[in-house]
């Protein structure tokens, strides 16, 4: 694969669309500014999202802001992912029963993508997580419940590749104390964040093993610290390895 985009304009498109769904409205030299692009490429840009109907032009402060287009795209493409479809009632059954939000991710390269979420609001607090959205593998409950199922030489290269940075107090910096962490979750057969990723969350994942015999994907149960102390996890361990031999019996043929 090449190292630089083989169409320019394209890549330029798409850095310009990217910013905008991260900072959702920006002034032509805000653009200009973070892409490192001059003033008239980015207005050539913008007005061609602009006349895809990608991006829109504030009439009140004349900033550029991203259309729902791109969620229209984007539900259309998860609407097609027939795993979601599959694990959905599992999922569901899960947050129901445990009365806490329960994500499924799907693995991209060094990191996790949500693709599902089923929110629990009976305690009225809500995760920041969207579908979507990514989180590193190496400092969260999915990605090592992935990582764990990966081979030796696989778990270093997804340590070498990521940027490692200490999120919380909490997070595993150390490659050898990562390695004896994922021997654990092998252990167990589920994988814990001890508020590694978010201060004042904790999770319980599993990966799941699809038609492959690969583990690209994996789901887990968060809450706050304070509903979610060893006894707790413990007897969530019970839900989740019940509903991981449940969709794995789905998922393969």
């Amino acid at each position: 694969m090449e190292n630089k985009n083989p169409i320019q304009v394209a890549g330029r498109l798409f850095e310009t669309l990217e910013l905008l769904a991260e900072k959702g409205s920006l002034g032509l030299m805000e653009i200009s500014s973070n892409l490192n692009l001059n003033k008239s490429t980015v207005h050539r840009v913008l007005n061609s999202l602009i006349y895809m109907g990608y991006a829109r032009q504030n009439e009140g402060n004349g900033k550029y802001e991203p259309t729902f287009k791109i969620v229209d795209m984007s539900n259309k493409i998860m609407g097609k992912v027939d795993v979601v479809n599959i694990v959905r009632p599992h999922l569901r059954a899960l947050m129901e029963i445990t009365k806490e939000t329960v994500h499924f991710v799907e693995r991209d390269g060094i990191d996790a993508v949500y693709i599902d979420k089923v929110e629990s609001f009976t305690n009225g607090i809500q995760m920041v997580s969207r579908i979507g959205s990514r989180i590193p593998l190496y400092c969260s409950g999915v990605g090592k419940a992935i990582a764990a199922q990966l081979s030796e030489s696989e778990v270093q290269e997804l340590w070498e590749r990521s940027s490692i940075v200490r999120m919380t107090p909490y997070t595993i910096t150390d490659y050898k104390q990562f390695k004896e962490n994922l021997e654990e979750v092998r252990r167990r057969g589920y994988a814990l964040d001890n508020e590694e990723n978010e201060t004042g969350v904790r999770c319980i994942a599993a990966g799941l093993i699809d038609h492959s015999g690969k583990v690209r994907y994996a789901f887990s149960i968060s809450a706050p610290v304070n509903r979610m102390d060893n006894d707790r996890i413990q007897e969530l361990s019970h839900y989740i390895l019940d509903a991981k031999e449940q969709m794995e019996s789905e998922l393969r043929p």
